[in-house]
């Protein structure tokens, strides 16, 4: 397992390079199929997001490893005013506040954000895409303890992950927890689950079905995105199918997005 500052400097590197829905994606499948995969993340964010129930009017609203800033769009699309993004790397946060003049863009580690957020200063925080990245245990457990810092009780944290029902995955820059572990991590942070539905199917690796279908599966998205051409052709068609069955299926093999509440 790479320590942080390993982790703090890939991610560095990677964003300078390649600040893109690719870089904050799965890079080997390029570009043009990103982009289609995030259409669809978009997608279930923003009709979740509708269904919270919050005043976005007046909310305020946390987005943690914002990235290329995709999860700040959607909350503005959603109606959020008060919209703060951050994240770990300069690469990105400079870039941000580019891209977003007049956002308040911190740079933030949310596993040690020292005094950079206030207490319960937030009505919803989003995590979308990368708490998987963060590989160890504790690290994790402690950026769901800033978040519930951040969040005034009663408020929403949205966030995205693998959720295993099989064994735990472990790699140099990413952990795939199991269900149970996350959500007893959540709980021990103060939070209850409210719903999980999947946020894709078919459009990212297969992380938490057979073996077998995941080699496979991975091998064809590989294979039909060799080149942006073809990847823009097949995130397109696989996009029409995706959009009905993130809607139809109670269970993902791979990302889902959960609502949960701070205590």
């Amino acid at each position: 397992m790479k320590q942080h500052a390993e982790l703090k400097d890939f991610w560095e590197q990677r964003l300078h390079a390649d600040w893109t829905e690719s870089g904050v994606g799965y890079q080997r499948l390029g570009l043009a199929f990103n982009t289609w995969m995030y259409r669809v993340r978009g997608e279930v964010f923003r009709r979740e997001g509708a269904a919270l129930g919050l005043d976005l009017s007046s909310a305020r609203v946390l987005d943690v490893g914002s990235g290329t800033g995709f999860y700040l769009r959607q909350w503005r699309a959603l109606g959020a005013k008060s919209v703060t993004g951050s994240d770990l790397t300069e690469a990105a946060a400079q870039r941000l506040r580019a891209r977003f003049p007049g956002t308040d863009i911190l740079r933030l580690d949310i596993a040690d954000p020292g005094d950079t957020l206030e207490p319960a200063s937030f009505d919803a925080v989003s995590a979308m895409d990368m708490l998987f990245h963060i590989t160890d245990d504790e690290r994790y457990r402690s950026a769901l303890r800033s978040v519930a810092h951040a969040l005034r009780p009663g408020g929403t944290f949205v966030l995205s992950e693998n959720f295993l029902h099989g064994k735990e995955q472990r790699g140099d820059h990413q952990v795939n927890h199991t269900l149970p572990w996350i959500t007893g991590a959540l709980a021990d942070a103060g939070f209850d689950v409210v719903r999980r539905v999947p946020m894709l199917v078919l459009m990212n690796a297969q992380v938490d079905a057979n073996p077998v279908w995941r080699k496979l599966w991975g091998g064809l998205l590989r294979a039909v995105t060799l080149t942006e051409t073809t990847g823009e052709v097949a995130g397109g068609l696989l996009a029409l199918a995706e959009r009905r069955l993130v809607r139809v299926l109670p269970e993902s093999p791979t990302t889902e997005l959960m609502i949960c509440r701070r205590r």
